[in-house]
């Protein structure tokens, strides 16, 4: 009895080998096994297609295709269940690590990749005001790094999206994220410069009654940023009716707006500093309103340990401190 037992296990293990040799001799059809792997693990066809990004039916073609292709039935199927197999039981760990594997694979294949690129989520007036224009200097520190700038206010799903870093402009309450001030935020009024010369040049607040004023409407979201009608108010200047007004839903597009001489704008400081040191907008009345939001640095914590996240950080720092220190 013990020699036929023996030789029953030496038969298996020998079936098997000469399986193994046969499958390798072929290509594994990957999307089954894909497809097999998904729905055994989660025991339905639903759930594997929703993680895949498939119908139901291609996972179940897929699977009966994998059965073809071994020639064994690999589930159990009842009316309201499928269940796995025992031999298809046995190999689905096996396959899960063989996918894991595969998948750290292809993170050292293309680790270099992922360090040369650096992906950076940030609202759009941020960007085009104050982070593009700093870029060149980043470049000269690290001239090997290829930085992807995502304009978006769109907050950042870091499980989900190909994100290093976001910098976010609020109220800093982003929960299970390393959260860092970068920089405080204030509010003044500016405009062309052509609008502070000549006869009718804007000299006092009460001046404002007669201009066209520029609204920045992205701006409501923090309750301590001053509306025009509360920044009038402070300063004892009321609107006239039907005072002319544009209105924006970015803050960049405002600046520009004042830029170009179309009226006065309520502007935050670290938005407009670019164009108050190039001579494109002044400042107005030396007053300024300080608010409640500021511009922070968000990301998981595991991702202060990459390398090109450190150096960019520590360079952003450097760059906020250099916007704070320039007297306006």
């Amino acid at each position: 009895m013990a020699e036929k037992k023996t030789h029953h296990a030496r038969s298996s293990s020998s079936v098997r080998r000469q399986a193994t040799r046969r499958l390798r001799r072929g290509q594994l059809p990957l999307n089954a096994l894909r497809a097999f792997e998904a729905a055994a693990r989660h025991l339905s066809f639903k759930a594997a297609a929703d993680e895949l990004a498939v119908t139901p039916a291609a996972v179940s073609q897929q699977i009966r295709a994998l059965e073809d292709y071994l020639g064994v039935q690999l589930f159990h199927r009842t009316s309201r269940e499928i269940l796995l197999t025992p031999r298809a039981a046995e190999a689905l760990a096996r396959l899960s690590e063989g996918f894991e594997a595969l998948t750290e694979a292809c993170a050292i294949l293309q680790a270099d990749a992922d360090d040369r690129e650096l992906v950076v989520s940030v609202a759009p007036s941020l960007a085009a005001k104050w982070l593009v224009p700093r870029l060149g200097r980043f470049a000269e520190r690290a001239p090997e790094q290829i930085v992807k700038v995502v304009a978006t206010h769109e907050l950042t799903d870091f499980r989900r999206e190909n994100v290093d870093v976001a910098i976010r402009y609020g109220s800093g309450e982003y929960p299970d994220l390393y959260v860092e001030e970068l920089m405080r935020e204030e509010v003044f009024p500016v405009c062309a410069p052509q609008l502070v010369e000549g006869a009718d040049a804007i000299r006092t607040p009460e001046d404002l009654r007669r201009v066209t004023l520029i609204h920045d409407d992205s701006a409501l979201e923090d309750e301590s940023c001053p509306s025009w009608a509360m920044w009038l108010k402070a300063a004892g200047v009321e609107m006239e009716e039907g005072q002319p007004a544009l209105h924006f839903n970015q803050t960049a597009l405002a600046i520009e707006a004042a830029a170009a001489g179309r009226g006065v704008a309520l502007a935050r400081r670290v938005l407009a500093e670019a164009d108050l040191k190039a001579g494109r907008l002044v400042r107005l009345f030396g007053e300024s309103r300080p608010v409640d939001f500021a511009y922070y640095i968000v990301c998981p914590e595991s991702h202060l340990e990459r390398p090109k996240v450190r150096r960019f950080l520590d360079w952003l720092r450097e760059e906020a401190g250099r916007s704070w220190a320039w007297e306006i």
